[in-house]
């Protein structure tokens, strides 16, 4: 599902959907009462989420968006949040909700570092050791471990590979679509494939997960949503929070979250292998005269 090709103009959505009640069908009217009376929340819900949370199908909630005129929900979900920002303030909901434009600037260090601070200590709850060894045993037993993600996810999949590579890991990292598929496709049985989405729905990474899983290799998933179309495919599942909103994408807080767990691994897995510190020794002096 893709972007929204509705002609509703911004700052007439929830009056549309409020007009429309009756309308919908009767699941269908539930999506829409909870949409009213809570769009905040929807913003910040994968479908899954949302669907459970009111006791209706992905189906009926697709057809509500469509309903409005929207290709899916991601498409109505830009909307509402445009009609937040449209309503409420002209920043917040495109940049952070807590932000507001009264906001000093010692203020809004102060709001930024406090929201960090709360979505390590959200993910630090969310975040199974279990799950975290599970993949460091994958992982050390790899032939080759390959990084995925597109866009702000794609950046932190290219920094988990040059954290990895100082240790003497066979990683590499793929932030193009064709490529991961072409790559995943190609995978055995002793590789392992970290995959990267916020969502958890990033069609690329669902699609070069299927041919991973396909292809035999492990599968590993950082992601904010547990039941999210690419943890059908994940061997394991990594956990992450944060409160992006759709107009919010790259988010620091997310960036953050995923980093914090990408240095978890890293840490368990250079704790654990004497090779890992010989090698970070070498990588470290092959680059002293690189410094001035």
């Amino acid at each position: 599902m893709h972007s929204n090709n509705s002609m509703i103009e911004i700052g007439s959505l929830l009056p549309m959907i409020a007009s429309l009640l009756q309308s919908f069908t009767k699941t269908e009217k539930k999506v829409a009462e909870a949409v009213l009376a809570n769009p905040q929340e929807v913003i910040h819900s994968s479908i899954t989420n949302f669907a459970d949370s009111i006791g209706v199908g992905d189906t009926t909630v697709i057809r509500f968006c469509r309903k409005l005129g929207f290709v899916g929900y991601q498409g109505f979900k830009v909307a509402l949040a445009q009609e937040i920002s449209f309503s409420q303030s002209q920043h917040a909901v495109v940049l952070n909700e807590d932000i507001e434009d009264s906001d000093t600037m010692s203020t809004i260090i102060q709001k930024l570092c406090s929201g960090h601070h709360q979505v390590l200590e959200e993910t630090l709850s969310l975040l199974s050791a279990d799950a975290l060894l599970e993949a460091v045993e994958m992982m050390k037993q790899s032939q080759k471990i390959h990084f995925y993600g597109v866009g702000s996810s794609g950046v932190t999949a290219l920094d988990a590979k040059y954290k990895f590579l100082r240790i003497g890991l066979p990683v590499d990292c793929f932030m193009d679509g064709h490529m991961m598929a072409m790559d995943a496709s190609l995978l055995t049985p002793q590789d392992t494939v970290v995959g990267i989405s916020y969502s958890g729905s990033t069609k690329d990474i669902i699609d070069a997960f299927k041919l991973a899983k396909e292809a035999g290799a492990n599968t590993i998933c950082i992601t904010r949503h547990a039941r999210s179309p690419i943890t059908q495919f994940a061997d394991v599942i990594l956990l992450m929070s944060s409160k992006e909103g759709p107009l919010q994408g790259g988010a620091m807080s997310t960036k953050i979250a995923q980093l914090f767990i990408i240095d978890a691994l890293y840490t368990e897995i250079f704790r654990q292998s004497k090779e890992a510190i010989l090698n970070k020794k070498k990588t470290g002096e092959a680059i002293q005269d690189k410094l001035v």
